[in-house]
This record gives C-alpha cells, structure tokens and sequence, in this order.
C-alpha cells in the first residue's frame, strides 16, 4: 500500500505586518449635525470657533482634522498606527504585548464629547480582507477606569465603539483608550491540511497575511449634547447638568 507523504514547510514566515491605516473620517457629518442645535445667538458665536480632533498614539499625533464652518477643513493631516511598534531590528514576535497607547486631543477651540471606531482585520499583500480569519485574535487591551465605556451592543469581534464619557476641553487629551496590543500565539499554530493526489501538504492559516487597525475619530460639541448626539451618532445617553459627563 502506498504512503502518503507529509509535507512541512521548512521555515515559517508569519507576516505579521503593522499596515494599519488611518481613518478619521466622521467628524464632518458628526460636526454639521451638532452645529444645528445652536440657538441663532450661540449660532454666531459659534461662527469664531471650531470643533478639531487629533489621534495621539503613545504620546504622539498621528492624524488630525479641524472643522471651521461652511464645510471648510483646516490641518489635515494622516498618519499610520503601528509604525513604530517594532525597534530597529526587531522581529515581530506573536504573544508579546506592544505599547499601544491610542488618545484623542481636543484640538479645536470648544468643548466637546469624542468617539472612537477601531476595525480589526486581516489582509493579504495586496490589500484584501480575509473575513475568515479571526479578528478576536488581534488583542487591543483596554485599561479599567480610564473614563472610555465599550458599546458592546454596538460592537462586534471586528469593530469596537468606544466612547470617552467626560467633556474634553480644548487643548486637552484622554487616557489612553487601550495600553498594549498583542497577537496571540495561536496563529502560528493553525494549519490547513491540504491534499494533493498522494501528497499531503500543512499550510499555515495566517502565513502571507498582515494584521490591520483602523481607527475612526469623531466630536460632537457639549452643548445640548443629548440631541447633539442622538442625532450624530444615534445613540440615546444621558448628560449631567452642567454637559460635563455622559451616561448609557
């Protein structure tokens, strides 16, 4: 009787690359919106300030995005997360935590409640999502008691909704929303078995792909925040007399 013969790769190459992408894309819609529950006094107030955002990535900006009025944008600018999660020289290594430390500035001129959507996903070389790979593998912790709220009913493995609960002011930057990123080990544990005629061949499942996250930021001013916000984002909260502080 003929044996099948078993195939292992000689050398793994899990590339486990950090081409995450930056998206800060939602404040247009989350601005306008909010600029509508303005009294027509407030109103023109209003038309000498802004609503900006700036995504800090341990300690340093890496996109930003400031609202004027009339639809006109001022310091745009973007950025990568992860790329400067690796030292020189150093190969990346599934299980070990990275510093991974993702805030919000307040950089416009107003007080204001921000949102964040982080994506996880798996990509190949040229750019695709493979949906059946596992984004509960790509471990974003979040700190306890930092002020952020995850909106379980609104997340999924995939995306994580997380709201910053207390007013920003202008010039001011959160805790960070999560402290470290992990991958875990598994993936480089997870085979495919693959037939070919009498040939049996063990590919790994996450060989060739890289891992992503995105990142989506959006501000919606203090006052009447609950309409405000309703409105933006869809979500009913409560607010506390003095519009410091949200609630779910």
């Amino acid at each position: 009787m003929k044996k099948n013969k078993i195939l292992f790769p000689k050398k793994v190459a899990l590339l486990l690359g950090a081409a995450a992408v930056l998206l800060l894309g939602s404040t247009v819609g989350s601005t306008r919106a909010a600029l509508t529950y303005y009294s027509e006094n407030y109103s023109a107030q209003m038309n000498l300030k802004h609503i900006g955002v700036s995504l800090v990535e341990n300690g340093q900006v890496v996109s930003s995005r400031d609202y004027v009025s009339g639809n006109e944008w001022s310091g745009n600018t973007e950025g990568k997360l992860l790329a400067n999660m690796l030292g020189e020289n150093e190969k990346f290594t599934p299980g070990k935590q990275y510093d991974e430390a993702i805030g919000v500035t307040n950089s416009g001129d107003i007080d204001t409640f921000v949102r964040v959507i982080i994506t996880k996903s798996w990509k190949d070389k040229e750019g695709r999502k493979n949906a059946e790979l596992s984004p509960d593998l790509i471990e974003l912790n979040v700190p306890e008691n930092s002020g952020w709220v995850v909106a379980e009913d609104q997340s999924t493995p995939e995306r994580m909704v997380l709201y910053y609960t207390k007013a920003l002011a202008p010039g001011e930057t959160t805790p960070g929303l999560s402290d470290t990123i992990r991958i875990d080990e598994s993936v480089a544990q997870q085979v495919n078995k693959v037939t070919d005629g009498s040939t049996v061949t063990y590919q790994y499942k996450y060989d060739g792909y890289s891992f992503n996250l995105d990142a989506e930021v959006d501000a919606v001013q203090t006052h009447n925040a609950k309409a405000a916000i309703k409105s933006a984002w869809g979500v009913d909260v409560s607010v506390s007399d003095d519009e410091s502080s949200i609630g779910f």
